[in-house]
């Protein structure tokens, strides 16, 4: 596997600038209390951004396309699943 080469330029705190405030969603399976909630958004073409819904000052990951493309085929293969 190739090693991955980090943006010099990026800054979880400030990647918030590269969306779009409007286009943030909610997974339709958030707790109705505002509970263990994530929201994405898909936004800018070709990046993807995850930020905590419960931090009004949450930083921003980002990832490109085909990074979050290999995380959902993980999460739907079950790989994160906690064991019970």
């Amino acid at each position: 596997m190739p090693d991955y080469q980090p943006r010099a330029d990026y800054d979880p705190g400030t990647a918030v600038e590269l969306f779009d405030d409007a286009k943030w969603a909610k997974s339709f399976a958030s707790e109705p209390n505002g509970g263990n909630c994530v929201e994405v958004n898909l936004g800018n073409p070709g990046l993807v951004g995850v930020r905590d819904t419960k931090l009004t000052d949450s930083p921003v990951f980002v990832f490109d396309r085909g990074e979050w493309d290999a995380f959902l085929t993980a999460v739907k293969a079950g790989q994160f699943d906690l064991s019970g």
